[in-house]
């Protein structure tokens, strides 16, 4: 039980550090894929608990919600549920996860800006998961080590067109505070369907092989095997 709790713990501080260090997020992904062995109820359990005990971090640091919205632990509760839901049919995570924060003037001007920070970092994350997913069909000697170099070059030039391609997010986590010079800080955690994020990152993998006359834009699909 104790180990369940330092490994689920673990877990969370590299979920939030994955929009600033990708080595932390690679190994956010392979102990998501772990968690998804252990029971259900006791998981459960646990994401409460922890839930729980970083609402009222934020608390304390002053951040809270807006009328009508659902209370910051429960939010925070779904937040660390679905970052490590998986589809098991495939390699890709049924969501994956941005994080943004922005200041402003008003509320909405930095809920606006927070959603566009959080976006780009979901970008990035979206990056990582293609990238994980590449090396391990290197691994497993299933893409050439040519045809690997090329996709994960154009993997690594696809953010921009990655952030361009995102549709509709779910707004999981939206918290603010009010700043002694009455300005607003507005944190959001946004959440993408894994398979339009996929989708995303082969369409900007695509574009990129295709601008440089590369064959494999045809046989991105069957290559990357999702």
């Amino acid at each position: 039980m104790k180990r369940f709790t330092i490994f689920l713990m673990s877990l969370f501080v590299l979920g939030a550090a994955s929009a600033q260090n990708s080595d932390d997020y690679k190994a956010f992904i392979k102990e998501r894929k772990a968690v998804q062995k252990l029971v259900k109820q006791e998981r459960d359990e646990k994401v409460s608990k922890e839930a729980k005990k970083m609402a009222k971090k934020y608390a304390k640091e002053g951040w809270k919600v807006t009328v009508g919205t659902l209370p910051l632990e429960k939010q925070l509760e779904k937040s660390f549920t679905m970052q490590y839901e998986l589809d098991m049919n495939n390699s890709m995570p049924k969501y994956i996860r941005g994080e943004g924060k922005a200041i402003s003037t008003s509320y909405d001007a930095a809920k606006m800006h927070a959603i566009a920070d959080a976006k780009v970092v979901l970008a990035g994350n979206i990056q990582t998961e293609v990238a994980a997913i590449i090396e391990e069909r290197l691994a497993n000697h299933e893409l050439g080590k040519e045809e690997a170099v090329a996709i994960s070059n154009a993997v690594q030039v696809s953010k921009q067109v990655i952030v361009q391609s995102i549709g509709r997010v779910i707004t999981v986590v939206e918290c603010y505070r009010e700043l002694k010079n009455k300005n607003y800080e507005v944190l959001v955690h946004i959440y993408y369907n894994g398979e339009m994020a996929a989708e995303a990152a082969k369409k900007a993998v695509r574009e990129d092989l295709e601008k440089k006359g590369d064959k494999l834009a045809k046989e991105l699909d069957e290559l990357l095997g999702f």
